[in-house]
């Protein structure tokens, strides 16, 4: 949780964040806001994680409900149970997704399901959300925001801070001309 360090004379917050690139592609539009928004929330003096979740092993849920038998843990032994934890401890959550179908990746849909195994766990944190899509138009991103926004609906004591939105941008690299890369890096700058 967040930790109190004096800082010339004043005190100051250090919030531990966690960002969740749901990108499936390493460097892709939404994974290179993820590090503006990690660049100025480390310059800031937070404690800064970012997890490339495609890159992990996360079976998606299957509803077994093992995890309400046995005190949270679920039936599959992958990478889920660390990033769960990460969740726990983080101050600040940071969900970004390019826009598929109107909606957040299967990647990070995993993530977010599978979070049912210790849900209530998850509490009192600050939300910012960041979505790429090749379309112009922002609203073509309401479903996802509306995606993300659900999952906040669930967490006890959830705060929205901040969303950024990549427009227009499909190849990968396309974001970096753009003001979404201005605003990932301020909203990081400001946790």
């Amino acid at each position: 949780m967040a930790t109190t360090i004096k800082k010339q004379g004043e005190f100051e917050t250090m919030k531990n964040v966690l960002i969740l690139s749901g990108s499936p592609r390493k460097g892709g539009n939404s994974d290179l806001l993820c590090d503006e928004f990690m660049r100025g929330a480390k310059e800031s003096g937070n404690n800064v994680t970012k997890i490339n979740v495609a890159s992990k092993k996360i079976a998606p849920c299957h509803a077994c409900y093992f995890c309400g038998e046995h005190g949270g843990e679920c039936v599959y032994k992958d990478d889920m149970a660390e990033i769960l934890q990460a969740m726990i401890d983080a101050d600040v959550l940071v969900l970004a997704s390019p826009v598929y179908f109107y909606s957040i990746d299967a990647q990070l849909k995993a993530v977010i399901d599978r979070t049912v195994a210790r849900w209530l766990e998850v509490k009192n944190k600050e939300f910012y959300y960041i979505m790429t899509a090749a379309d112009e138009d922002k609203s073509s991103m309401d479903t996802t925001l509306a995606c993300f926004r659900g999952y906040a609906d669930c967490v006890n004591g959830a705060k929205e801070m901040g969303v950024i939105y990549g427009t227009g941008v499909y190849e990968k690299g396309k974001v970096l001309n753009t003001p979404a890369m201005a605003e990932a890096y301020e909203m990081g700058k400001n946790v």
